[in-house]
């Protein structure tokens, strides 16, 4: 299928073909056949792209600030390696458009095959002519609205939105500050309030097409004329409310903003411009200023529009998925007009030109609409979940070769995975597959895959694929292993192996019915300084091992805070557990852990016992600051000592010596040398890196420490081993 793609370092948009994107429980597949190109929005990202490094940087001082905060925690070289992989990508462009339901998820079953819906949202409704639409960000289209006046859904709901923060009232009155696309429509939303308006621009060409659709009065900016034509309109009064729907760097608006308001006012913030307060007017008038956020409640909450957890209509009356239906509502009983505002149409084939327009601002343009066949790229594009990049110059099943593929290209896949197969002399690259059409192809194409797919299946099947990564969500993990090994293929799956006794009595059962190899990506083993620590340590006995790690706090919105994934001690700890076996050497016990909370698994002190006496200590905490090392350990051991810090430095004491400490430029967690061991146990036909018993028993010290948690008492692992064994 065709997509509109922005690469990120360049800042070039282009039409590709891209695989169709996969379908979710929570939502439908919509064919595209008209999407409204938001000018003011989508030129800002196109003009952000084209920009320098240091000019993007300027323009986003909080992404700068996540950057050094990475830098501080994970070193300058890891840093580095995510930041370029993140402008070396393809982003999806558009956010309102509208088409057909193709596929309905089996959660979204309020959705037909056939339906018309009006669809929202970045990352979602892009200009493509396929997507996958999250039924929370999807609107059934009323009879009598067209494709056109339904693709403005979006950007009307928007301006919607900035009305309902203005809170206006029957005979109020409306100062509409802007005249592009989401001012017209501002203009005739406020008049189905029933309240009167004033609409401002610079431009005479807009201020008469609001006039021309509801503006009670018109007019251009002139200054101080226009200031006193509005306080006549207003009785001498000034506003009722006033909303900023312009686009400039200037704080003009803001500042005339005052001046137009009357006592006690609202002044909402719709577009984007200057936001200096002058303090003296609007403490004069005690005027209220408000930022509207989108589309409308909901906007930005995962788990309302990707999961679809609604709000209840009693708590919040007027949610994103609301106000589209209200909009179009509108539309239907003929009160706003939004297709009257198209001045251009090209088709998604021609949308480079479309952009050219807005970009080099050759002639008055407003809506500009993207239009698509009625059946994308020919009768068989909605089933289109491959797509061919290159043909191998390489022998594909020579002895010394092993087939590659990975599901799950995110930015954990991009930064290590990726990169680290693609510098493999023994490995042929085969396909990338992830949910999203664009994030397969943008690293297949990067990497040097044969073929990228939104369907696992295609490697599944795929006979010239030997091995697959799995890089999915966690909730994934187990299915998706016995998946793989039950195509015949050997699985290496991204930490951890399972999140419960349920995922790893299947793949227990799974192996038993087609043994092959299993690996899971705990690198940490094999960094450099890892294998000298535990070389050093080895044959002095039981082990006293003290491991830190300084966690950190996630974003708010990241997926790992969703309890669903598991949780951080499932999802990360595992890490620190696997360690405590490598340099051990010895199967875990006994598991005893507390917490400072019952209710939050990021924070935990765990305390195993080995098979051979060794006593490991993990204290996993995400209250320290960023500011701080993030992982420290500590061995004893027979009147020795060793000191690994953050996998950069390594002290070792001998029983009468301090060995002079080994220093690396960057830390090295072991990312790479653990993808080469697991190439060569596949090449050589041995066994895999890390014992399946080991793989399993990590899970289950993880699944222990929680239940430890919970019960405040030890947990014994043959317990829960049992339980894996156990038949259904």
């Amino acid at each position: 299928m065709k997509q509109l793609l922005q690469n990120l370092k360049s800042g070039k948009i282009s039409v590709e073909d891209v695989p169709r994107p996969a379908l979710f429980p929570e939502g439908i597949l919509v064919r595209t056949r008209r999407s409204l190109i938001s000018a003011g929005t989508e030129r800002m990202m196109l003009q952000l792209g084209k920009k320098s490094l240091w000019g993007k940087a300027k323009e986003r001082p909080d992404l700068v600030k996540k950057v050094l905060d990475k830098v501080r925690r994970d070193g300058f070289l890891a840093t580095f390696k995510t930041v370029r992989d993140k402008l070396d990508s393809d982003m999806p462009l558009g956010y309102s458009n509208c088409g057909e339901v193709i596929e309905v998820g089996a959660r979204a079953r309020r959705f037909e095959v056939g339906q018309r819906v009006a669809c929202a949202g970045a990352k979602y409704a892009n200009h493509a002519e396929v997507n996958y639409i999250p039924r929370l960000l999807a609107v059934p289209v009323p009879e009598n609205v067209s494709y056109e006046a339904a693709a403005y859904g979006t950007v009307g709901t928007i301006a919607l939105q900035g009305v309902r923060l203005a809170d206006m009232r029957v005979g109020e009155v409306a100062v509409v500050m802007g005249l592009g696309l989401i001012g017209q429509l501002t203009v005739p939303i406020v008049k189905a309030s029933g309240c009167r308006v004033v609409a401002l621009d610079v431009s005479p060409d807009r201020v008469r097409l609001a006039a021309e659709h509801g503006a009670d009065l018109a007019l251009t900016l002139e200054g101080d004329r226009t200031e006193r034509q509005v306080l006549d309109f207003t009785r001498g009064r000034g506003a009722d409310a006033i909303l900023i729907t312009a686009a400039t760097s200037s704080n003009e608006p803001v500042e005339q903003a005052a001046r137009l308001a009357r006592d006690r006012a609202r002044v909402i913030m719709v577009g984007v411009t200057g936001m200096d307060i002058p303090r003296k007017p609007y403490f004069e008038k005690e005027l209220t200023f408000m930022v509207s956020r989108s589309y409308g409640p909901g906007r930005y909450d995962s788990e309302y529009e990707e999961r679809g957890h609604d709000y209840p209509i009693g708590y919040v009356r007027w949610t994103e998925n609301r106000n589209i239906e209200a909009f179009l509502d509108l539309v239907a009983s003929g009160a706003v007009r939004p297709e009257v505002l198209t001045t251009h149409r090209f088709p998604i084939t021609e949308a480079e030109k479309a952009f050219e327009l807005i970009l080099d601002n050759t002639e008055p343009y407003l809506g500009v609409m993207l239009e698509y066949p009625d059946s994308p790229g020919g009768p068989a594009a909605e089933e289109t979940t491959r797509i061919e990049l290159v043909k191998t110059t390489r022998p594909l099943k020579a002895v010394d070769r092993v087939g590659v593929s990975l599901v799950g290209a995110g930015g954990f896949a991009r930064s290590f995975h990726l990169p680290n197969l693609a510098r493999q002399s023994h490995v042929v690259l085969r396909g990338v597959v992830d949910a999203s059409g664009v994030a397969a192809k943008s690293s297949a194409k990067k990497f040097g895959f044969d073929f990228c797919s939104s369907s696992e299946d295609e490697v599944l099947g795929d006979d010239r694929t030997d091995t697959v990564f799995l890089t999915t969500p966690h909730t994934l993990h187990a299915d998706g292993v016995c998946r793989v090994l039950a195509a015949g293929k050997a699985a290496f799956v991204e930490k951890p192996l399972a999140l419960n006794i349920e995922g790893l009595r299947k793949i227990r059962k799974t192996l038993a019915e087609h043994p092959g190899s299993l690996m899971v990506g705990f690198n940490r083993r094999f960094a450099p300084l890892a294998v000298e620590m535990k070389e050093f340590l080895t044959g002095r006995g039981p082990l006293n091992v003290q491991y830190r790690c300084n966690a950190g706090r996630p974003p708010q919105d990241h997926w790992i805070g969703n309890p669903s994934e598991g949780g951080r001690i499932l999802g990360e700890a595992c890490h620190f557990f696997d360690f405590f076996a490598y340099l051990t050497g010895a199967a875990p016990v006994s598991v005893f852990a507390v917490a400072p909370s019952t209710e939050s698994a990021d924070d935990a002190a765990v305390t195993i016992s080995h098979a051979d006496g060794s006593v490991c200590q993990l204290v996993y905490t995400a209250a320290g600051p960023a500011s701080y090392g993030k992982e420290r350990v500590e061995a004893f051991a027979g009147g020795v000592a060793a000191v690994l810090e953050d996998f950069r430095r390594l002290e070792l004491h001998g029983e009468t010596q301090r060995h002079k400490p080994r220093k690396l430029m960057q830390g090295d967690k072991g990312h790479a040398q653990e993808i080469t061991a697991w190439i060569e146990s596949l090449r050589q036909g041995i066994e895999s890196p890390i014992s399946t018993a080991s793989l399993f028993d990590t899970t289950l010290v993880s699944i222990a420490t929680l239940a430890s948690i919970q019960c405040g008492e030890p947990v014994a692992m043959d317990a829960l081993r049992k339980e894996v064994e156990r038949d259904e």
